[in-house]
């Protein structure tokens, strides 16, 4: 244990910020009460607060000494549309709206270091980014368009992400890429309605759709390489609303995930192609909504490095490698603008073990302390004198 490590009556105590944050839950670009939380506990320990990035984003900044030197440290602050059947005491007190990802444990880690940190000498500053509406939403772009780093430069920006997949005591943060690429289309497709027992005089939606949904799984098996990674999922379908009338109009939905550029090029170059000309050659007419939400989370080589060398150095923690996720995280807009590095600490609980989104989900508090020691010895080895 060093001198920056965290007690255990304090870490009981950001337990209870952090079981506070789980049952007041508040979804992207909504999270205000918990923003004034961060804010007013910031402002006791003496760090300078400014909000409105993003909206309700906010930074804290702690300065020492008179180096030049500066990172940047966030966790992401929103909920998800999910109805909580943890069964926990601390349970989500609105319904609909659940911490189902484990931000709650993200901002009460970062809470914690920020005031561990307020009684450390180093030589720099350190900026403690809490930021809104990471689930799909894009609130790290935002952030970043409302002048995060003009007004508050880093040298390299640091997250990490709690990973049920992982053993608690394990961290992983890679040289390249973490997390993949993420993209949503909608396809509507607009046929002719008719009778049921009349198909011939419609043109069906919905056997488009049928023909569509499964061209579109060629497009990762036989438009892009083997050794390259891309997704193409469908996760929703609709149209008609009785047993005997063929609708009008069908709509798809889903999702597309991967790493490479030219790899995220083919997916949406393919599947225009082949959603107008499948539609076409059925009879009907479709148009596609497709939108590359966030690119790909991509690690800075010497980032990780001294991310692995802080870790590896506290002996509750032990490195170990893993493939990247295709799962995505809006954290790679802030590395577009600035190295850094993301990572992952395990969370794997004994038993049963919910994974993220689930709404059995409960952010496993055994991992607290680790988190906010990782942050307090990353920022004396950055900032150290």
């Amino acid at each position: 244990m060093t001198r920056h490590d965290i007690s255990p009556e304090r870490i009981e105590e950001t337990i209870r910020w952090r079981h506070h944050l789980h049952a007041h839950p508040e979804l992207a670009f909504e999270e205000r009460q918990t923003a004034a939380f961060i804010a007013g506990r910031l402002a006791e320990w003496g760090i300078a607060v400014k909000d409105g990035y993003g909206g309700t984003g906010l930074v804290g900044a702690l300065r020492r000494g008179t180096s030049n030197r500066s990172i940047a440290i966030r966790a992401d602050m929103d909920a998800l549309p999910i109805i909580e059947t943890s069964g926990a005491a601390y349970a989500s007190k609105t319904t609909g709206k659940m911490h189902a990802c484990g931000h709650d444990g993200h901002v009460a880690m970062l809470l914690a270091a920020a005031r561990q940190a307020s009684e450390m000498d180093f030589d720099g500053t350190v900026h403690f980014i809490f930021q809104p509406a990471e689930e799909a939403e894009g609130g790290a772009r935002v952030m970043v368009a409302d002048g995060l780093f003009r007004d508050f430069p880093a040298d390299a920006v640091y997250a990490l992400h709690n990973w049920p997949a992982l053993d608690v005591g394990t961290v992983v943060a890679r040289d390249d890429a973490m997390m993949a690429a993420f993209g949503v289309f909608e396809i509507t497709i607009t046929g002719r309605g008719a009778h049921g027992a009349m198909p011939h005089e419609g043109a069906d939606p919905l056997v488009a759709s049928a023909q569509i949904v499964t061209a579109l799984q060629t497009i990762a098996s036989r438009n892009v390489s083997p050794l390259e990674a891309a997704v193409v999922s469908v996760t929703q379908i609709h149209g008609g609303d009785a047993w005997n009338v063929i609708p009008e109009k069908a709509v798809i939905r889903g999702t597309t995930r991967w790493f490479d550029k030219a790899v995220g090029d083919t997916l949406e170059n393919r599947m225009r192609t082949l959603v107008s000309a499948l539609a076409e050659g059925l009879g009907c007419t479709a148009e596609l909504d497709y939108q590359r939400r966030y690119p790909a989370t991509i690690n800075d080589p010497a980032a990780a490095a001294l991310a692995r060398s802080v870790a590896a150095a506290d002996p509750a923690l032990t490195v170990i490698d893993a493939p990247p996720s295709m799962a995505a995280e809006d954290f790679a807009f802030m590395l577009d603008e600035r190295p850094g590095c993301y990572l992952w600490l395990g969370a794997r609980r004994e038993g049963v073990n919910p994974g993220l989104h689930s709404p059995h989900y409960d952010f496993n508090d055994a991992i607290i302390g680790q988190g906010v020691n990782l942050w307090t010895r990353l920022i004396a080895t950055s900032l150290g004198r």
